[in-house]
């Protein structure tokens, strides 16, 4: 590119106006010393376009500069939530939690200090916590808000900043798009600020205290529907942490539960730069790979990861008795394993009033039809766990009579098994995950087996997920104009050689869904196909759904690859 004069005098002032604002050394170096190099190509990628407040929060790539997050972005975006809560909450307070990555305890505390600053009351946890607890402790203390400084299960480059309301769940409307449009609003000016100690000693800041974690940990204690039982079986877990926040927690609640749990040494302590993995994700098979190695060293009886703040949950299981070689379960089949075993115990225990589920759009079906059958409900949600916070807080409030909350899960390994929680959580998903285990234990059944078993009763079915990446500001641009040409299709029109039967835009009206970003397409062949453009990186991903024809589970399980390379030419 290019630069002209008159854009790098624009580029410079907006250089200097951060330099002078960033009170961190290590950000405002990077961009100091960009300019006495003339970096232009790199001052434009820092300042060309500026970090946004979006419908929970926001997310970057950590560094100097407005299109990078940093100490001047997080104390930005706190002064808009420290104007929105004096605004419209009496007496707000929020409560604040971090993870392992770069930066993340500094960011925490710069949050605090200019909510302190303004005015607010704040809970600042000593050392990293994750979501889940964060959003139990909201609730407990009956906050006003939350805030996590996490950027989940991203690169170690990539940090963010997640904003919670009062009933524990990610901020949404009217409150996100509020938040959003002053903290977007706010200039270096406007920001209000003051030390930690100064913070501390006017009282506005305080540790959270420790009888919140002890709470968090009777509630899942006590939410386990087969207690004696899990005393009884001699389990042996292998487990991760992944570099992050599970590692504690995880280990207590099995440890109060008498089981015997391995950690992968490596991965044991806290460290953002995660360096035995290229992705913090339990997803990946090669995040998991330590953890299953351990699983075939000691014989586990399952093996478990948690992401760097604690919100997803991997599982593999042995293949065989000789646990010398594991299948990493998708999302989807933890997901369908879990809301079978609930049901199942549910209705057991005749519990009063209908079960309820809700799973994320692009979660496989085939838990529908399992609640359905077992007399639950399954609502389909839009992807983020905070809409699934939405259900679990409309049958708090009322407001969705006869039902209790059951199960909430998403395809990208989001599960929550406690009401008293609403987002993803790895740490009571784990307990509930070997509670299950145990159980089939028990009847002389493998996880693997009671999953053939659904199989056998609903259908096979199974899913391919793929994703583009498109970076910098050409990279905004390219997404829409796909997204837009998609939306051309309809009835009748092909992809990847298969005829469309129907689709469906969520941007449309009365599609039972808020407005999103998403196109639906079914296939004459049977296959379904979700597209929708991340809400917090620059791609767009692909959720290809497919069910056994006419050549049974074989036939599908060997053509999945080969189905799904012929989707992502075409897209």
């Amino acid at each position: 590119m290019e630069f002209t004069d008159k854009m790098k005098e624009e580029v410079l002032a907006q250089a200097r106006i951060y330099t002078e604002a960033e009170t961190d050394p290590v950000f405002r170096s990077e961009v100091e010393n960009a300019m006495e190099m003339g970096d232009w190509e790199g001052l434009y990628d820092r300042f060309y376009t500026s970090l946004a407040f979006g419908t929970a929060g926001m997310r970057g790539v950590i560094g100097g500069g407005t299109n990078r997050i940093n100490t001047y972005m997080v104390r930005k975006v706190t002064q808009g939530l420290s104007e929105y809560l004096m605004k419209n909450v009496s007496s707000p307070s929020v409560v604040i939690a971090f993870d392992s990555r770069l930066f993340s305890s500094s960011f925490a505390s710069s949050a605090a200090c200019v909510l302190a600053a303004n005015g607010v009351r704040v809970y600042l946890y000593d050392v990293l916590h994750p979501v889940p607890m964060l959003s139990f402790a909201v609730r407990h203390l009956k906050a006003s808000a939350g805030i996590v400084v996490t950027a989940s299960h991203n690169p170690s480059k990539y940090n963010g900043y997640k904003v919670y309301w009062s009933d524990g769940g990610q901020v949404t409307p009217p409150h996100d798009i509020g938040i959003a449009d002053l903290a977007n609003k706010v200039t270096a000016q406007d920001i209000r600020d003051m030390s930690e100690e100064d913070a501390r000693k006017s009282g506005l800041l305080t540790s959270v205290p420790a009888e919140v974690d002890e709470a968090y940990f009777s509630m899942v204690l006590s939410s386990l529907r087969r207690p004696e039982l899990i005393s009884t079986q001699k389990i042996t877990v292998a487990y991760t942490p992944l570099h992050g926040s599970g590692n504690i927690p995880v280990r207590h609640m099995l440890s109060e539960l008498g089981i015997r749990c391995e950690v992968v040494k490596e991965q044991e302590e806290p460290d953002g730069r995660f360096p035995t993995v290229k992705l913090p994700n339990p997803e990946s098979d090669e995040a998991m790979s330590s953890a299953i190695a351990l699983g075939k060293k000691i014989g586990a009886d399952i093996v478990l990861g948690t992401d760097p703040d604690a919100d997803r949950l991997g599982i593999a299981i042995p293949k065989d008795p000789s646990k010398q070689d594991y299948l990493l379960l998708t999302g989807n089949q933890i997901a369908t394993l879990l809301a079978d075993y609930l049901l199942h115990t549910a209705s057991e225990m005749k519990r009063e009033g209908v079960p309820f589920i809700a799973k994320s759009l692009v979660t496989t079906d085939i838990i529908r039809k399992i609640a359905e059958k077992n007399g639950g409900e399954c609502k389909d949600v839009l992807t983020g766990f905070k809409y699934i916070a939405e259900e679990i807080e409309k049958i708090e409030s009322g407001r969705n009579p006869g039902r209790y909350f059951l199960f909430g899960c998403e395809e990208s390994y989001g599960f929550l098994t406690v009401p008293s929680v609403h987002d993803k959580d790895a740490v009571s998903s784990s307990v509930a995950a070997v509670e299950m285990m145990c159980y089939y234990a028990s009847v002389g059944k493998t996880l693997q087996q009671r999953l053939d078993e659904i199989y056998s009763e609903y259908g096979y079915s199974t899913e391919a997920v793929f994703s583009a990446e498109y970076d910098g500001a050409e990279g905004k641009e390219k997404m829409k104009s796909i997204m837009a040409g998609l939306r051309k299709l309809g009835k009748g029109d092909k992809i990847a050689g298969r005829t469309i039967s129907s689709s469906e835009d969520l941007l449309g009206e009365n599609t039972g869904f808020p407005k999103s970003d998403v196109m639906i397409f079914r296939f004459e062949s049977g296959e379904k196909l979700v597209v929708r453009p991340s809400g917090t990186e620059p791609k767009i991903k692909y959720y290809l759904f497919l069910t056994e024809g006419e050549g049974g589970r074989k036939a599908l399980e060997s053509s999945v690859d080969s189905i799904k390379e012929e989707f992502r030419k075409a897209l």
